[in-house]
């Protein structure tokens, strides 16, 4: 079951979280052949700006060796 956590600024409507799971999810099923678009988790956390540093960054150093980028 591929998990997907998406850390971001809090802004976003509801319609465009959706649609931001939508397209995670589909590329997920696509890519990695999952048939379940159900079997893919993604949750969506909302990190105030002041806390970014503190919250996100040591999370984003601390996986490092895990990352993937375009």
């Amino acid at each position: 079951m591929p998990y997907v956590n998406v850390k971001m600024y809090p802004g976003r409507t509801e319609e465009q979280k959706r649609a931001l799971t939508e397209r995670i999810v589909a590329a997920v099923c696509e890519t990695c052949g999952v048939e379940d678009p159900s079997h893919t988790a993604v949750v969506i956390e909302e990190i105030e700006r002041d806390d970014w540093q503190a919250v996100s960054v040591a999370d984003i150093e601390s996986k490092k060796h895990l990352q993937y980028h375009p």
